[in-house]
């Protein structure tokens, strides 16, 4: 018998798909329905994130760059500067002698988001950089929080 709020599915697979998955959910300490679950919300997000630029979701924009090259970190700070409502907050960690790890965490419209991470993957002396967004978990604000 379902749970209130639960439904039951039938699926098939490939064997070779299900023993790869199985195996996989076992090393991540998760049973088929947690792993099936978590997989669904996570293409759902993708879908929407791609095909709702407008909606409201939240990201990381993070990127590994070289902080010898002259003027980089000043471009990247005056960058950040232009969109006050969409970065929440960023951190910055020493790699090495010559590479830095930049997140930046952001909320707010999808190609706003990608607007961002476009000026940035520009600019001389990235060396990586990587923008995640993860829609429809949260609702957008009403207000504007500080």
């Amino acid at each position: 018998m379902t749970k209130p709020g639960t439904a039951r599915i039938s699926i098939s697979l490939p064997p070779d798909l299900l023993r790869e998955f199985d195996s996989a959910i076992k090393q991540m300490g998760l049973d088929r329905s947690k792993a099936i679950q978590q997989a669904m919300r996570n293409f759902i997000s993708e879908y929407r994130w791609e095909h709702s630029p407008t909606a409201f979701t939240v990201g990381t924009i993070t990127l590994i760059y070289h902080h010898d090259v002259r003027g980089l970190e000043s471009e990247l700070t005056d960058i950040q500067h232009q969109y006050p409502d969409l970065i929440t907050s960023s951190t910055h960690v020493h790699l090495d002698a010559v590479h830095c790890l930049l997140v930046i965490v952001v909320k707010g419209q999808a190609k706003a988001m990608q607007s961002l991470a476009s000026k940035l993957k520009g600019l001389r002396g990235i060396k990586q950089l990587k923008l995640t967004g993860l829609a429809g978990s949260i609702s957008a604000p009403t207000e504007h929080i500080h």
